[in-house]
C-alpha cells in the first residue's frame, strides 16, 4: 500500500506562485513514477506533470515553463512548484503514484483557486 496526502491548496491572485506537497508513506521504495493532476468544476481530470524514478520529468503544454516537478530521494514528498498562475489552472490538484507491482494510488486532492 501506498498512501497519498496532498496540501499547499489555497487561493491566489492571478500572477501569483504556489506550491502543493505530496506526503507519500507505505511502500515508497516501490513506486516507479509519480504524477500530479487536476480537475477544474465541470471537467474531467487532466494530466499536469510527471516524475519519473530517474528524476526524468514531463509537463503538459498548458504549464510547460510555468509549473515543476520535484521530488526527494526517498519518494517521501513530491512537489509540484506553480509560477505565472492563471485563472484557468483552478481545479483540484491531484498526485498519483504509480508502482513496480502495477497498481496506482491517489491522494485526495487539494484545491487550488486563482482569482483574477
Amino acid at each position: 500500500q501506498v498512501h497519498l496526502a496532498e496540501s499547499g491548496g489555497a487561493v491566489v491572485q492571478a500572477g501569483g506562485s504556489l506550491a502543493l506537497s505530496c506526503a507519500a508513506s507505505g511502500r515508497t521504495l516501490n513506486i516507479t513514477h509519480m504524477f500530479w493532476y487536476r480537475q477544474a468544476p465541470e471537467k474531467q481530470r487532466e494530466y499536469v506533470a510527471a516524475i519519473t524514478w530517474r528524476g526524468v520529468t514531463n509537463y503538459a503544454d498548458s504549464v510547460k515553463g510555468r509549473f515543476a516537478i520535484s521530488r526527494d530521494s526517498g519518494w517521501n514528498t513530491l512537489t509540484l512548484q506553480m509560477n505565472s498562475l492563471k485563472p484557468e489552472d483552478t481545479g483540484i490538484y491531484y498526485c498519483r503514484a504509480d508502482t513496480n507491482w502495477g497498481l496506482v494510488y491517489w491522494g485526495q486532492g487539494t484545491q487550488v483557486t486563482v482569482s483574477v
